[in-house]
């Protein structure tokens, strides 16, 4: 068998009509996640794009395929961001607003700091596929804050992550307190400082020697 036999052909263009199926339902899908959070009904979406369900299916297997769909735009947008945020002069500043944008994009509609907490643990999920370029950008910015010694050297990207889900999580289950996801973070951002450490001479010193 060559290898040209074995390379995977490359996905094949959509038919104007599948295409505009496609389009509708990732229009339809975006207003009932933010009507009804993302255990808003599939059969709905497909109703309300005029496709049957077997339609649906076939553009997107499952839930978080679709999830995955919808979240596309808004992850380019985080992408771009952190790109920004890459040459910015103080690094903790540029992690800490990462980390801001990422308890938005989680906190978008409800059940999807749930659904990315939970799609966490499925490595071949849709969901956490998309999520990939997510943690790299973020672990370009994390290494720089740690660099510069504002942020525990133990601490991953993975870490990170999972804290902004909850957080974004806590706060959808708490909508009488808009402050709630700030203080958590404050206090998430004071746990992640490196510990001073006892100097030779028994005072205290920073991990860094300030």
């Amino acid at each position: 068998m060559t290898a040209r036999s074995t390379a995977q052909a490359p996905p094949r263009p959509m038919r104007a009509d599948a295409r505009r199926n496609y389009e509708r339902l990732l229009t339809e899908a975006r207003s009932s996640f933010a009507a009804h959070g993302t255990d808003a009904s599939l059969e709905d979406v497909a109703r309300r794009a005029g496709v049957g369900i077997g339609t649906l299916y076939r553009h997107f297997p499952t839930r978080q395929a679709l999830l995955s769909a919808v979240f596309q735009e808004a992850l380019a947008s985080l992408l771009e961001h952190s790109r920004e945020l890459a040459g910015a002069e103080q690094p903790c500043g540029a992690l800490v607003e990462w980390l801001r944008a990422l308890i938005t994009h989680a906190g978008e509609y409800r059940g999807l700091s749930r659904a990315l907490m939970s799609a966490s643990h499925d490595e071949s999920s849709a969901l956490s596929e998309c999520s990939v370029p997510l943690r790299a950008a973020g672990e370009r910015l994390l290494v720089r804050a740690q660099q510069g010694g504002h942020v525990r050297p133990e601490v991953s990207i993975d870490d990170l992550m999972q804290l902004t889900n909850a957080i974004a999580l806590a706060a959808e289950q708490s909508p009488t307190d808009p402050a709630l996801a700030d203080r958590l973070l404050t206090l998430t951002l004071t746990g992640l400082k490196p510990t001073p450490t006892l100097s030779p001479s028994g005072g205290i010193s920073s991990p860094s020697g300030d």
